[in-house]
């Protein structure tokens, strides 16, 4: 039977955003499920007391660094964004309601999000920039805009939150396999040792 790789994260996250250019390959090679599991990542810290490394200046600027050097590691693009830190609210209901009404979409949605955010470093504080963004990924915005607002929507993101926060996670990316919990995108090799 596969394993399954449960995937917590918030798009906000540059660590997010690492871990998902590299889970998907990871993932395929050693015949694991892998499974999004949409949070906000905002709530964990509110409930957690946790923050980002970035809100204290000399971790901030050594984890900028690092990121780069996985970035380089994994061959991938990656641009800080100056304008981090993004409000994810909006952004991870539209990826949540993505992932339940329109599923076949999700990874086209993410990858245009991540991009925006990782790679473009475009300011998605901002609702011009993420209107442009979704009609650019071949989305219309009234649909992401009823996505945004639907209670169905809004609760599953919180229910995904909270479920996190009852299983432990206090940041992201948080992979679980199993009942084995692993925080970090520099923590994938113990996560391919738990599938292989």
């Amino acid at each position: 039977m596969a394993k399954t790789v449960e995937f917590y994260f918030d798009v906000g996250s540059p660590a997010s955003y690492l871990a998902w250019t590299q889970l998907p390959g990871i993932c395929a090679q050693h015949g694991a499920i892998l499974v999004f599991k949409p949070m906000l990542l905002g709530g964990i810290f509110q409930a957690t007391g946790n923050a980002s490394p970035a809100s204290i200046p000399a971790k901030g600027r050594y984890t900028s660094i690092d990121f780069q050097r996985y970035a380089g590691r994994y061959d991938v693009p990656f641009h800080f964004n100056p304008h981090f830190p993004i409000n994810t609210l909006n952004l991870m209901r539209a990826v949540i309601g993505v992932q339940i009404k329109y599923p076949e979409r999700f990874e086209t949605m993410l990858a245009a999000l991540f991009k925006a955010l990782w790679v473009d470093q475009l300011n998605l504080n901002l609702p011009e920039v993420i209107a442009a963004t979704v009609i650019g990924a071949g989305f219309q915005l009234e649909e992401i805009q009823a996505l945004i607002s639907d209670p169905q929507i809004k609760s599953a993101l919180k229910d995904n939150t909270d479920q996190a926060l009852a299983r432990g996670v206090f940041g992201a990316p948080t992979m679980f396999v199993g009942d084995e919990m692993f925080f970090g995108q520099d923590r994938l090799d113990f996560v391919t040792q738990a599938i292989g």
